[in-house]
């Protein structure tokens, strides 16, 4: 029983909805690769529609689109390839198994080289050497067609598949939060714990290849890094953290009144909301600096006497013309754990919690975050101290 269990890959288990979705695509796309190369082809029985590696492709196409084996420069450079090196094999060495075993260790060098690994490739190679009178007869005229053909085909139809059923391909990892601040410095939240740096020195002692992009890789290490603090943090939710009485404004606010409420309140940003209370943006102190002294053609200017605003003639003259309209929202039952990536890494410093029909609820702030953060780390210690105080 062991030495089955060890026998069976630990793959994770997908939804009857994705096995499905995989099933589909692999069906579309072989009938569509077999019908469009039969129009361009013509029925002929000296040349091959479909060849047999196209198979294992579709399983990797449609299965497993996100596989740094199954991306485009993987398919078709890795098919081709294989193919010249199948085609010059099979006529350069008499003995077939010879042609065979020399034809797949060539391609997965050159592969590897390349950087366009593609494991049904070595079947192209084997096909080009062993595919019978019919193959060897095409000459490299096998590398245009059936295989290049074959290979461009299942790229269309793949590309068109999976996009249209929700799986980006192809698949491009997100990049790594950018420092907005412009420097050279990582994001707060990648300068502890384990960061990309660490992987790749990981990876590269591993020295072995692995069916997953570095990228995708740190993104679901983060994601399981935050599924791992939400765990550990009891369950914090927004609605435990967050100011309830929200100091507000209205697009047709005043920027006078506007900027007065902030200073009155000792506050750095105001959600903006409309007659119903729905959330329609927001407005900072960042928006005000950038609209006044810094804007050089004219705008509000900071009065150093008074404290107050003085207007210079044609500038904006409600909340409405200088807000950030696009604004980054949490609803009460938020885990407190999904605010500190976007408040680390993108610079935010006040999110607005709103309900599910987007009316604004509360407010919370970065140094809301940190004491939350701080009082469950000390009661997690205090916790500790006491189940160990009672263990001595």
């Amino acid at each position: 029983m062991s030495l089955l269990r060890r026998l069976n890959p630990s793959i994770v288990p997908v939804s009857s909805a994705e096995r499905m979705r995989a099933s589909v695509g692999a069906l579309v796309g072989i009938m569509l690769t077999g019908l469009l190369s039969r129009i361009a082809l013509g029925d002929s029985d000296a040349l091959p529609l479909l060849i047999a590696p196209m198979g294992a492709s579709a399983v990797l196409l449609f299965a497993a689109p996100s596989s740094p084996l199954a991306q485009p420069w993987s398919i078709l450079g890795g098919n081709l390839v294989s193919a010249v090196i199948g085609v010059t094999c099979a006529l350069a060495i008499a003995d077939p198994v010879i042609a065979a075993g020399s034809a797949i260790a060539l391609s997965i060098a050159l592969m590897l080289l390349l950087n366009c690994l593609h494991p049904p490739s070595g079947a192209v190679a084997l096909t080009a050497v062993v595919g019978g009178a019919s193959i060897h007869e095409l000459g490299f005229w096998f590398v245009v067609s059936p295989v290049g053909l074959n290979t461009i085909l299942l790229l269309v139809s793949a590309y068109a598949f999976n996009n249209v059923t929700g799986r980006r391909y192809p698949h491009v990892a997100p990049p790594a939060a950018p420092n907005v601040h412009g420097t050279r410095d990582p994001a707060p939240s990648q300068r502890i714990g384990v960061v990309p740096d660490d992987l790749r020195a990981v990876l590269e002692q591993y020295d072995e290849v692995v069916n997953i992009s570095l990228e995708d890789l740190d993104a679901l290490l983060h994601q399981a890094q935050i599924r791992a603090y939400e765990r550990r943090s009891g369950e914090i939710t927004c609605a435990e953290i967050m100011s309830r009485d929200v100091l507000t404004v209205s697009p047709e606010t005043s920027l006078k009144a506007a900027w007065e409420v902030l200073v009155r309140a000792k506050i750095k940003a105001l959600p903006v909301i409309a007659p119903d209370r729905q959330l329609v943006g927001i407005v900072t102190q960042t928006d005000f600096m950038r609209m006044s002294v810094l804007n050089q053609t004219g705008g509000l200017k900071l009065a150093t006497r008074a404290g107050g605003l003085v207007r210079r003639p044609g500038v904006p003259r409600t909340v409405s013309d200088i807000m950030t309209r696009r604004v980054q929202s949490a609803l009460p039952e938020t885990m407190i754990a999904k605010l500190v990536p976007p408040m680390a890494d993108m610079g935010l410093h006040h999110m607005p919690v709103v309900d599910h029909d987007n009316h604004v609820v509360g407010i919370i702030t970065q140094s809301d975050l940190i004491a939350a953060l701080f009082q469950n780390g000390r009661a997690g210690m205090a916790t500790f101290a006491s189940g160990y105080a009672e263990a001595g």
